[in-house]
């Protein structure tokens, strides 16, 4: 195994001072059980860099709680080989003791853009994924990160973070990797038993039929939203939580489709929470 895994900050800082002189540094934040998605960032890090870094950490600050913090999925040994495979330098998969030696004071918060999606519903949660990523970013200095579109609303406020703290860090964004039916890549997806698992995909069919209103000419969010309810409504095992048209950067609601919007759904199949989204473009 050639990937170097490192459990602390002291040895990170070690490695990155002895690696031969980089003159770009990918780095791809995850939470672990890394599945194909993760693949394709990786991949793309791996050709436009000549060094690529990958983190393993669970971050207990974008945790409610009530949720899955503890039963999150931990498959560090299968990470590692998983990036060993794709040609990663150094994986970083510290304890949280580590990246939180003592209760934190310090918070990072993009304003206004946290607040509607996800934000409505997971209070602080974007506090500690903007929060985490900076940090991280400070220890490990990256030319460039990678980030998925499947989660859009992250994506935009870690942009945005970059973009008003002048941080020397280009956020490349990915697109989303899917499975064969479509549901998007997810490690949550392995919490679903088979029938959800077939369940789950209305998700996708919902945005797709969205999708495909706006691309013919719908412009009102509310014709085009409840076409996407409909789907979803058919589907017995799923629960929406939200699906709303907002505009790509800031992730507020549109009141007129005049330009591309982001449809963006989060939905409960039992016990587990998905999230999804697709760019909409008007013709023309």
């Amino acid at each position: 195994m050639t990937v170097r895994l490192v459990h602390t900050i002291a040895v990170l800082r070690k490695e990155l001072a002895a690696f031969p002189a980089v003159q770009t540094r990918g780095f791809v934040p995850t939470m672990g059980a890394l599945h194909a998605g993760h693949g394709r960032l990786i991949h793309r890090a791996r050709a436009e860099c000549d060094q690529v870094m990958v983190s393993v950490f669970v971050n207990p600050l974008q945790f409610g709680p009530k949720e899955d913090y503890t039963g999150y999925p931990r498959t560090l040994q299968e990470d590692c080989a998983f990036c060993d495979a794709r040609g990663v330098d150094i994986l970083f998969a510290p304890e949280a003791e580590e990246i939180y030696p003592r209760p934190q004071l310090t918070f990072v918060e993009v304003s206004r853009m946290s607040e509607p999606l996800c934000g409505r519903f997971r209070p602080n949660h974007f506090r500690g994924v903007t929060t985490v990523v900076l940090k991280l970013f400070h220890m490990i200095q990256p030319h460039r990160a990678y980030f998925g579109e499947k989660d859009a609303q992250q994506l935009a406020l870690i942009r945005r973070m970059v973009l008003d703290l002048n941080l020397p860090t280009t956020i490349v964004a990915v697109p989303t990797v899917r499975e064969d039916d479509g549901l998007a890549c997810s490690s949550r997806n392995r919490y679903l038993n088979p029938q959800q698992r077939q369940a789950a995909v209305v998700l996708y069919r919902a945005l797709q039929a969205a999708q495909n209103q706006i691309a013919a000419g719908a412009t009102d969010p509310r014709q085009v939203q409840a076409a996407a309810l409909a789907i979803l409504q058919q589907e017995p095992l799923a629960r929406v939580e939200y699906l709303e048209l907002v505009d790509p950067d800031e992730m507020q609601a549109v009141t007129q489709i005049t330009g591309p919007a982001r449809l963006a759904g989060a939905i409960w199949i039992g016990s587990t929470r998905l999230i999804d989204n697709v760019l909409c473009q008007p013709p023309g």
